[in-house]
């Protein structure tokens, strides 16, 4: 049996493009590996720690090789439990909406907690750094407002999918699938409509071979 962790890093529920697509993929799923379980990540209803203070000084304190105080193996120790429920999962799907050509401040803050040496990436001398989490397929769903595809004047703007996504590299992911979704502040009624479904059903093909 394998599991899902399927990501949640937009606020707006139902009304979001990007988790009305991931969804459709995670039901698709369910239904083809039945033996699997899903978890869910709701970003912005969890309670991330923040990564200052003590959590800081904890984390210098052991990259000194030093012993960090009480307090802050209590801080550390709340970061650790976030990173060990991202990593013992099998496979993993991200809603994922662009904002302000970027990624929503909570993904970022998702993602600075989770890359820490020796947790999720490493560095050899001679080498240089290697991903700590191999061999594990992610899937993000992307939605924008606008369009920045191959050849749009505004491509470079695109801070979204190619930060992300070279994130996840940087910790070890290689097989990268993505979603995109995107024009749905530039059109309405019934091409906005058709973008979804069509990538809905592109989401739910994923899921059988995912």
């Amino acid at each position: 049996m394998a599991s899902l962790l399927y990501i949640k890093a937009s606020p707006r529920g139902d009304r979001s493009h990007s988790i009305t697509v991931a969804e459709a993929f995670v039901e698709a799923y369910k239904t083809a590996h039945p033996g699997d379980s899903v978890e869910v990540l709701d970003l912005f209803a969890t309670d991330l720690p923040t990564f200052d203070g003590l959590a800081l000084q904890a984390k210098y304190a052991i990259l000194g090789g030093g012993q960090p105080s009480e307090e802050q193996r209590e801080a550390w120790g709340a970061i650790e439990a976030i990173i060990a429920r991202f990593t013992v999962a099998d496979r993993y799907v991200l809603a994922v909406p662009m904002w302000n050509f970027g990624i929503p401040y909570r993904l970022k803050q998702y993602l600075d907690i989770l890359i820490q040496p020796s947790y999720t990436f490493a560095y050899i001398p001679g080498e240089g750094y290697r991903g700590l989490v191999p061999g594990k397929p992610v899937l993000a769903v992307y939605s924008r407002g606008g369009e920045y595809g191959p050849g749009n004047p505004i491509e470079t703007y695109d801070f979204q999918k190619p930060y992300l996504e070279l994130a996840l590299r940087f910790i070890g992911f290689e097989d990268i699938r993505s979603l995109v979704v995107e024009g749905t502040l530039m059109v309405g009624g019934d091409e906005l409509e058709r973008r979804r479904a069509a990538a809905i059903a592109e989401a739910r093909e994923m899921a059988a071979a995912f």
